[in-house]
């Protein structure tokens, strides 16, 4: 799986642009800050995943003054030729086709594109909350087995519906909230707990390359640990029920899946709150990197890996690092300066205010 080019129309600051990316090696977006870089590697993420890298609304994607924004990426699939196509409205329901056929899952999209993102944001995996930590699992349980992650999906639409239940409690009689509650608790408990053990075995998987990728960045052997943290003890229902008092005073559910966490130790350190930045820069890298292989080995081909001005946060020998750990495959690389020497560039682009202008490698 590739991709081959991609084609916006009244996106961010782009009014119309068209990038041609080599379809095997590593193609270097350059240009100053400002000029566009990040939008296009958004692009390429809202079209694999229905959603921005960045967590930006959808109206901040639709160029000002414009009332939708259009995305089109040609790709390849084995044999097959993919276009997926989305339009994002700034105030309406946005659309994406594949093959001209409606899209409207994300697990929809797994065999048309799939991506690996790494941006500077990324550091806030390790040193941000637990949210930063729960939605690293979730996306890179989406790229590995989009099947899986379909219980993530209804843990949510089930936690919709009892918060909302929660937060109409006083309005209604005790014995109706509390029937009302055992029928949601049952679904919670039931979907919450495939979530967690699901978090937890893809994790599993993950920690041996994390450590590999680590080692590599930092240059010399390291004790890197990450545990998966859930918000209970025993079974979720028991749980559930035990917080229940709590959950109707404060009209939210306080355990399960969406609380949960990741402890990550470096040597018997939270590196959270204990590892310098260069540290959690390249433990949060070799966490997106790990995910990556993962994702790499369990589907036979790699993910476009889409790296954001990530050269530029690390000294030359994590750059080594980072270059001698990935495995071959399409990747996008940002940057503001020339590519460090590590890189083997086979194609250049020059994004310039909102224009795209192919280069020749030097």
């Amino acid at each position: 799986m590739h991709l081959s080019s991609l084609t916006l129309t009244d996106y961010r600051n782009f009014g119309e642009a068209t990038l041609v990316v080599d379809p095997a090696g590593t193609t270097v977006v350059r240009g100053p800050n400002g000029a566009g870089k990040t939008n296009l590697l958004e692009a390429i993420g809202y079209l694999a995943t229905l959603r921005s890298f960045r967590g930006a609304p959808r109206e901040a994607m639709v160029r000002r003054g414009a009332d939708s924004a259009v995305l089109r990426a040609e790709a390849q699939a084995g044999a097959r030729s993919l276009v997926v196509e989305a339009e994002i409205v700034a105030s309406g329901r946005s659309r994406l086709q594949v093959n001209r056929q409606s899209v409207r899952r994300r697990r929809d999209l797994h065999d048309a594109l799939r991506c690996t993102v790494f941006s500077p944001h990324d550091i806030s995996i390790v040193s941000g909350g637990p949210a930063e930590r729960r939605s690293f699992l979730d996306e890179t349980l989406d790229v590995v087995d989009p099947k899986l992650s379909q219980d993530g999906d209804d843990m949510d639409r089930v936690l919709r519906q009892r918060n909302a239940l929660l937060r109409d409690a006083h309005h209604r009689p005790r014995g109706e909230v509390a029937s009302s509650l055992d029928v949601w608790d049952q679904r919670l408990a039931e979907v919450g707990t495939r979530v967690a053990e699901t978090r937890e075995q893809l994790l599993e998987a993950v920690h041996p390359r994390l450590e590999a990728h680590y080692d590599r960045l930092a240059g010399k052997p390291s004790s890197v640990t990450a545990r998966y943290v859930r918000s209970w003890h025993g079974s979720l229902d028991e749980a559930l029920v035990g917080h229940r008092d709590v959950d109707l005073a404060r009209g939210t559910t306080s355990v399960g899946p969406h609380r949960d966490d990741v402890e990550l130790l470096l040597g018997e350190l939270p590196a959270r709150t204990q590892a310098s930045q260069g540290e959690q820069r390249s433990l949060a890298l070799a966490l997106r990197l790990a995910g990556h292989q993962l994702a790499t080995e369990r589907l036979g081909e790699a993910p476009i890996l889409l790296l954001d001005d990530v050269f530029s946060e690390l000294d030359p020998g994590r750059r080594r690092g980072l270059m001698e750990g990935l495995p071959s495959g399409q990747a996008l690389v940002t940057t503001a300066v020339e590519p460090p020497a590590e890189v083997t560039v086979a194609r250049i682009v020059e994004v310039v205010e909102g224009r795209v202008l192919p280069m020749e490698p030097e």
